[in-house]
């Protein structure tokens, strides 16, 4: 009888730990669903600033159409020693004013897509959002001889079908959190005011080199000479970007941030 109790004390036991070892498994194996689960409710977002406490900006500017306000903030730039710029054309001006692009590829800044057509993409089909990105990148391209993959969208309207295209298409959406608002033309020292009092480590700013803005080139050398002056250190989006992990905010609804062109 000893020797029965003992046979079925070792069954007991082997049974215990078949038993721990499923039980180990199954978790293992809800944990990693989970993660899964996770990862596929992964939503991609837009870009509007970094954190860093490191004293980083990015000066970003828009250009979707005009002759005469672009070059003279290239030339600020240049004067001030800034090469480190981001700036976002529309595919249609990038393509009437090849000369312009020209200097911006030289001057060494970097260049992101602002779209085709000048139009809220949200009201667009998947399809349309498409066209508009793929030729604007064609066009931007061949004229100027890089791969874009920063999209700023025409005046920052996107939704989650917009974001989820762009990030299909190898784009990242770049927004801001700081407005400039140097398109409503109210005045130097006021686009002046708004961007240093605003202005933060990590920070994307928006400016625009379109013909729509009478006063940018006169506020900038100001701003970035007061910038200077608080220890910052101007870089591209690009640059800014591979410092930390990005603060996104989720597409949650339609974003339309600004009207000019």
């Amino acid at each position: 009888m000893n020797y029965f109790y003992v046979m079925n004390g070792k069954k007991l036991k082997q049974a215990l730990i078949i038993t721990v070892a499923v039980l180990f498994a199954i978790g293992i194996i809800y944990s990693e669903r989970e993660n899964v689960s996770v990862f596929s409710q992964y939503e991609p977002a837009a870009v509007y600033s970094i954190p860093t406490e490191r004293k980083l900006i990015a000066l970003t500017f828009d250009i979707s159409w005009g002759d005469t306000r672009t070059e003279p903030i290239l030339q600020i730039l240049e004067n001030k020693g800034i090469r480190n710029a981001t700036f976002f054309l529309s595919s249609p001006w990038t393509k009437s004013h090849p000369d312009t692009v020209n200097k911006i590829v030289k001057g060494g800044w970097e260049i992101g897509s602002h779209g085709h057509k000048h139009v809220n993409y949200s009201s667009l089909s998947d399809d349309e959002i498409r066209a508009q990105i793929k030729t604007a990148h064609q066009i931007i391209q061949e004229v100027t001889g890089t791969n874009p993959n920063l999209l700023r969208l025409p005046n920052g309207d996107f939704d989650k079908r917009v974001l989820r295209i762009a990030n299909e298409l190898r784009y990242t959406v770049i927004q801001w959190d700081t407005d400039s608002q140097d398109w409503m033309n109210k005045g130097v020292d006021t686009i002046i005011n708004r961007v240093l009092s605003k202005a933060h480590p990590g920070d994307i700013i928006l400016f625009h080199a379109s013909d729509s803005v009478k006063q940018t080139h006169e506020a900038l050398p100001v701003i970035i000479d007061k910038l200077r002056e608080k220890g910052y250190e101007f870089v591209t989006v690009s640059q800014l970007m591979k410092q930390t992990k990005v603060s996104n905010q989720p597409p949650v609804e339609d974003q339309t941030m600004k009207p000019v062109r």
